[in-house]
């Protein structure tokens, strides 16, 4: 296309990866800060300048909010890029420009709706969330028998956790247990049957769980003829945040674009830290030699947030990594300030300390919420918790409570669900416990009535209504029937709102408070096209709550920022403190058993070095209190700097102690440690 104006504004790494144009597959590893939502977007925007047609498209990012934002970001450019009249001439195509932009599951969400009738699908399937594939999971765990065993079997979360871990890391069962849930090995043969019996309920009530929107994708793209339609459909697939990724997204990638011809993934190998949820490093560190001949690596290094100090200590830190894909961040943002090393007697003082800094520092204008304290695991902030409610510090931690988890929200979105599939049994048994006079068993007794019915709508309405339930049933059916019936979206929210605030009312005391969601629910269904689209994405990725119960402060304008490393990660403040920089929580002493999960805690490190600006302060209590886990009861246990900042990378760092008591236990370094009918296949799966 010759010199492109719009992409003025990269560096030159950038712009070598918005313009690749080899059509082979590209790898861009964007280290921390270094601009790679922008140069993802105007490599988008510079294929669709160059003639790519944007429907023929498909961006996938992990969450819906980073595909909007993706996708506007890339209509800016290209509107620049193109110009008003070039722009004017593409209207008609780019009505729908990125249309096929969205998380993984949403994506997979819409090609299973696509191909359902090919795979053994039912169309009209609904999607369970977390809590409800819980509950369904826990239906198959009573008719088992399981609930009433001699020993104490695992709870429903637990072994919902197993299957997703299973399925995600295409890992056996048994290994799954022995790494992440040795506790629950005793019980390998019954989670098989558990498991195969939660598939077939799945299966009979027309449901798919997160999972099963990947784990169905990734075996469609297994088959020859399937896979050709769906990666046919798209010139250009790009990825971000390919680090994340688990297996069945992997192989959904090869599956779709097996010669990596306009296959571009982004990511970086230093912050991969989510194996928890099955994400797998090596899909990142393996993806060049997966393809003959290997993937072009664009490696983007300057940094844009920190300053070189800090750089160079993570740089220091990741450099021991035991495998990595080699990079060195840089940037022309100068400083004197090394990050501190601080140096205290226990956690009590390390509340102090954090509290005067953090004062001191919005005494010199810098606002609550450009600071914030990371730890590596929630429960390392309860003395500075209780420390900033002393001193009447208003803070967040995060993540409050999600939109869809909200009871109120579920209640609504169990209506429009169970509308369009009256044998989603957990959006049934849901609804009619709503109901006065309607408990568990009656509400048992009607979705079994109705189950077998070629009409599951009219057959509840023929039921005899409840005993106690008055005029709320005839009103409850009705509500169903209007809105199956398909009055238009989204009048359909407004007619299940409309039979849903009364119960609202008499069920919360909070009425007022929850009913402000239900109107930002109503408002969310007009920006989607169908109920279809709403259900599935809004279940796949919810906002995050309005009322009170999200945990934000709604009397102070500004507040201190308490977060998790993991949820921190693509954040940023002026100023970051790090708790507990000590062996035993960083890494985590129930992170140690292997290699690869010491690698992870020291990418956890690196990335929380990388969240701070202008100030990084990583914290180094001497002692801990324990209460009552010792023959001897109440003591205080000594830490030992964390094994990954050795000796040799003190230099790098201000070293303080505070109180001013220099103590030579307190530099020293880490304690060595010894230490296709697809229905039918899922099935298979679990015998």
């Amino acid at each position: 296309m010759g010199e492109a104006a719009f992409l003025g504004k990269l560096n030159e790494a950038q712009r070598r990866a918005a313009e690749y144009a080899a059509g082979g597959p590209l790898l861009i590893i964007a280290g921390a800060g270094s601009g790679k939502t922008s140069t993802l977007a105007h490599r988008v925007a510079f294929l669709i300048a160059s003639g790519a047609d944007p429907r023929r498209i498909l961006l996938m990012t992990f969450s819906r909010r980073a595909a909007s934002e993706m996708t506007g970001r890339v209509r800016r450019i290209c509107a620049e890029a193109l110009g008003a009249k070039g722009w004017g001439a593409k209207s008609g195509i780019l009505t729908d420009a990125l249309a096929w932009a969205g998380t993984f599951h949403s994506i997979g969400a819409r090609l299973l709706h696509e191909h359902a009738p090919s795979i053994g699908l039912d169309p009209d399937f609904t999607i369970h969330d977390r809590e409800d594939s819980a509950d369904l999971l826990n239906l198959a765990r009573h008719d088992l028998g399981f609930s009433r065993t001699e020993k104490r079997f695992p709870t429903k979360s637990t072994c919902l956790a197993i299957y997703s871990r299973a399925v995600n890391s295409e890992a056996p069962l048994d290994e799954v247990l022995g790494r992440a849930f040795p506790w629950c090995a005793g019980w390998s043969e019954e989670l098989r049957k558990l498991f195969a019996a939660y598939v077939e309920a799945k299966q009979a009530q027309n449901v798919l769980d997160y999972d099963d929107l990947l784990l169905y994708w990734a075996r469609m793209a297994e088959e020859p003829a399937l896979a050709a339609d769906m990666g046919g459909r798209f010139d250009h697939v790009l990825v971000d945040e390919y680090q994340d990724t688990n297996r069945l997204q992997a192989s959904i990638l090869l599956g779709l674009k097996p010669d990596g011809r306009g296959l571009t993934v982004v990511g970086d190998d230093a912050q991969s830290i989510y194996a928890f949820r099955a994400a797998d490093v090596r899909n990142i560190l393996d993806f060049p030699q997966k393809f003959a001949p290997p993937a072009e690596i664009v490696t983007l290094e300057r940094n844009y947030r920190s300053t070189q100090p800090i750089l160079a200590a993570a740089n220091a830190v990741i450099s021991h990594a035991r495998e990595r894909i080699a990079k060195n961040l840089w940037t022309d943002r100068a400083s004197a300030v090394r990050p501190a090393l601080v140096v205290v007697r226990d956690e009590a003082d390390q509340a102090n300390y954090i509290v005067e800094q953090v004062l001191e520092a919005r005494e010199c204008g810098a606002p609550l919420k450009s600071q914030a304290i990371l730890f590596r695991a929630a429960h390392h902030s309860g003395l500075l918790e209780i420390e900033l409610t002393r001193r009447n510090i208003p803070f967040v931690k995060f993540g409050g409570l999600k939109f869809l988890d909200s009871a109120h929200v579920k209640d609504m979105l169990a209506l429009l669900r169970f509308a369009r599939n009256p044998r989603d049994r957990v959006a049934g048994f849901r609804l009619l416990k709503i109901l006065p006079g309607v408990g568990p068993s009656s509400a048992g007794r009607a979705l079994d009535a109705i189950g077998g019915a070629s009409d599951p709508l009219a057959a509840l309405a023929a039921l005899p209504a409840p005993a106690k339930s008055g005029e709320d049933w005839p009103a409850f059916v009705a509500a169903l029937r209007d809105i199956a019936a398909g009055a238009g979206w989204p009048t359909e929210v407004a007619r299940a709102r409309l039979w849903y605030e009364p119960h609202l009312e008499r069920l919360h005391e909070d009425f007022a408070t929850r009913q402000i969601d239900l109107v930002q629910l109503e408002q969310i269904a007009a920006t989607y096209p169908s109920r279809e689209r709403f259900l599935t994405e809004l279940t796949l990725d919810p906002p995050d709550a309005t009322s009170a119960e999200a945990g934000v402060p709604l009397l102070d304008e500004d507040y201190l920022i308490l977060s998790t490393i993991h949820s921190a990660k693509g954040q940023e403040w002026k100023s970051v403190f790090l708790l507990n920089v000590v062996d035993g929580c960083i890494p985590s002493d129930l992170a140690t058993g292997t290699s690869a999960e010491i690698e992870e805690e020291r990418r956890l490190l690196y990335v929380a070095m990388t969240r701070a600006r202008d100030h990084l302060h990583l914290m180094v209590p001497q002692r801990f209190f324990t209460h009552g886990q010792h023959a001897r009861g109440d003591r205080h246990i000594y830490a030992a700097r964390s094994r990954f900042i050795p000796d040799d990378l003190m230099g790098l760092f201000e070293q303080i102690s505070w109180p001013r008591i220099a103590s030579e236990t307190a530099a020293r370094g880490p304690r060595p440690q010894a230490r296709i009918d697809l229905g039918a296949r899922m099935r298979g799966m679990w015998r």
